[in-house]
Parts: structure tokens; C-alpha cells; sequence
């Protein structure tokens, strides 16, 4: 079993490889889902895969989940404390496959797609109900204007 880890940033990836007690790294990847999407066919099905939980870590946890064992979202915080060296793309992702393959990585929960679905459908709701009651003028101040046309 390899333990694969990428250093996420907006567009690329930096991939490491940590297999039998050997590192190595593996260049970089796109971060367009076309490319991830590629990079994931080519993991085998008992891999695991680890990248800190930053803005886009869902989706990319999405497209690399049904071909690998296990992903894992690092919390960013507790890696931090746990590298005392100057962080660089390529030390991260080093760091992260080795915490991961030592079994130290502290991890952030990561919800399933049920969840995933309710949240959104509530944070719509949220939004929707916000919207309505910031705008004046929204609501009809006369519930009944017929009334009021009738005594003119």
C-alpha cells in the first residue's frame, strides 16, 4: 500500500509517494478535474491519499475517492506545528506522506454526500430566507389592498 500525498495549491499539485519505507517524489499535477481525474485512474485501489483540507479539498477529494482506499483531509494547523522546517511545496507533500504512512496524521472529519447535500439545501434556505427579510419593500405593507381600492 502507497501513501500519496499532494500539496494542493490553485493550479497544481506537488505529489509525493511514500511506499515500503522509501520516498520518493512524483512531479506535479493540474488541479483542473480533467487532469485529476487522469492522475486518479492512474492510483491503484489499496492507495491512500492524503492533502490538507483548504478551499477546494472536497472537490478534489470527490474525484480521487472512488479509485483509491482512503482519502484523507490533513487539518492544516496540526501539520504546521508538526513541520519546524521552511515549508516548500516539495517538503509538504514529503511531510504529509510521511505522517500519513507513520499513522500520524491528524485528521479533519470529512462529511458524506447525504450531508453534503442537506448542508447545501440549508445554507440555499438560509440564504433565500435572508435575502427576503433584508430588502425593503419586498413584502406588501397592505395585506388586503382590494380594501383599500373599495372606499376610493
Amino acid at each position: 500500500m502507497r501513501s500519496i500525498a499532494l500539496d494542493v495549491h490553485r493550479d497544481f499539485c506537488e505529489v509525493a509517494i511514500a511506499e515500503g519505507g522509501q520516498m520518493r517524489l512524483a512531479g506535479r499535477v493540474e488541479t483542473k478535474p480533467v487532469t485529476l481525474e487522469l492522475f486518479a485512474q492512474s492510483l491503484a485501489a489499496d492507495d491512500q491519499v492524503v492533502f490538507e483540507a483548504t478551499g477546494n479539498a472536497l472537490a478534489i477529494a470527490r474525484i480521487i475517492e472512488p479509485h483509491v482506499s482512503r482519502v484523507v483531509l490533513a487539518n492544516p494547523k496540526a501539520v504546521k506545528s508538526a513541520t519546524q522546517t521552511a515549508k516548500t511545496d516539495k517538503r509538504d507533500a514529503r511531510t504529509l506522506a510521511k505522517l500519513l504512512a507513520a499513522g500520524f496524521l491528524p485528521e479533519v472529519w470529512t462529511p458524506d454526500e447525504q450531508t453534503r447535500v442537506l448542508r447545501r439545501r440549508i445554507s440555499r434556505r438560509a440564504q433565500l430566507v435572508r435575502q427576503r427579510t433584508e430588502e425593503p419593500g419586498t413584502r406588501d405593507p397592505d395585506p388586503q389592498p382590494q380594501a383599500a381600492l373599495a372606499g376610493v
